[in-house]
């Protein structure tokens, strides 16, 4: 493997005396070079893959297959079939939890993180890569991280989506100049990322920057309505049926401006769904005018819960903005200000209690 700790940009930012804080200790440029001279790289993200995390892992796989590299994304978690379309041919990895590399990555002289910074959301594969620190590098757009994930890191909090950071890395790679010079399977899984991550262009982080990436992305062949429809239309029933129990489980909180919404094991089984069912509700509550901030707990194991944070932005001087980032670090997570998450080892009545009482007290 690449020892990362002797490797230097020269337009590399310098780290800090406190070489352990979270943020920007690398360039892409940087890490561009050290894939180039890789010949296997393992890329990895988050546990429970979104489109953005999906989407960074497959386009920097599929650059680095034109370069004659072997990449290997690996996915932990629960998988959604609906990115089933997207990743295609490319080959990946699917794994629970592991104590060491699988056998198709133990020979790997390079891994690359992408999408997370966090252990919590690495859980399954930290018993294998922690100790592989030095030979790890990170590219994220977080607020919040562990620094002793990987020793080179890129962190981006402007950045709408990690794909969004991505594409320069990809254009690098690739010795292009321009995003509308992709080959179309290295523009559509950016484009999931860049979509997906800002709510398919509706959240507050769309930016012109984003915009404009994503026009470019189109001009590279992307077919928006066919990744739209593989990855937002194709609900089993049991989804359907489940986005009806959280429904009936939503709590209208302080004048109607806390949503939380809850679903258990037993609504799982009831329904006939999977782990993979459960997520992505956290947009529903968000279309009731009067609430500013929302949670959805889902209980995914006996006394654990996965909780997701969403709140709006102040459009006038009386609105409460809460900042859903700080709640969620208070609890062991973290994210974005707008969007976060965490996971709470309690029962999910407990889980709900809590969550509900921490989102009520921002408006006290």
């Amino acid at each position: 493997m690449t020892n990362l700790a002797t490797s230097s940009g020269s337009d590399a930012p310098q780290a800090d005396d406190e070489s352990m804080n979270w943020g920007t200790n690398s360039s892409l440029s940087e890490i561009a070079a050290l894939l180039r001279e890789a010949k296997h790289v393992v890329l990895l993200t988050h546990a429970r893959p979104d489109g953005d995390a999906i989407g960074a892992t497959l386009a920097v796989a599929r650059c680095l297959g034109r370069l004659d590299i072997k990449a290997t994304p690996v996915y932990a978690g629960p998988w959604s079939h609906r990115f089933d379309g997207i990743v295609g041919a490319t080959e990946t990895v699917r794994v629970g939890m592991l104590t060491q590399a699988p056998k198709s990555c133990a020979n790997a002289d390079l891994i690359l993180v992408m999408d997370t910074g966090s252990w919590s959301q690495l859980a399954e594969v930290r018993a294998w890569i922690e100790p592989l620190h030095e030979k790890i590098a990170l590219i994220d757009h977080h607020l919040h991280g562990d620094a002793s994930v990987a020793s080179l890191r890129v962190v981006d909090s402007a950045s709408a989506a990690t794909c969004q950071t991505v594409a320069p890395l990809c254009l690098d790679l690739l010795g292009l100049s321009s995003v509308t010079d992709f080959p179309v399977d290295v523009a559509e899984p950016l484009y999931l990322g860049v979509a997906t991550d800002t709510g398919w262009f509706r959240h507050s982080n769309v930016s012109p920057d984003v915009l404009h990436l994503a026009a470019r992305l189109l001009d590279a062949g992307v077919d928006h309505k066919s990744v739209y429809e593989r990855v937002e239309q194709s609900d089993n029933p049991a989804r359907i049926r489940l986005i009806g129990r959280a429904i009936n489980s939503m709590q209208l909180l302080a004048n109607e401006r806390v949503a939380v919404l809850t679903l258990t094991q037993q609504d799982l089984k009831e329904c006939h769904g999977s782990l993979d069912d459960m997520g992505g509700m956290n947009d529903l509550p968000m279309n009731i005018g009067s609430v500013r901030v929302s949670a959805v707990i889902s209980e995914i194991a006996d006394n654990v819960c996965k909780v997701s944070l969403r709140s709006k932005p102040k459009v006038d001087a009386d609105d409460v903005f809460v900042n859903v980032n700080e709640v969620a670090m208070s609890l062991g997570g973290g994210g974005h200000a707008q969007a976060s998450g965490c996971k709470l080892r309690e029962p999910v009545g407990d889980a709900s209690t809590r969550i509900a009482d921490a989102l009520v007290a921002c408006f006290e």
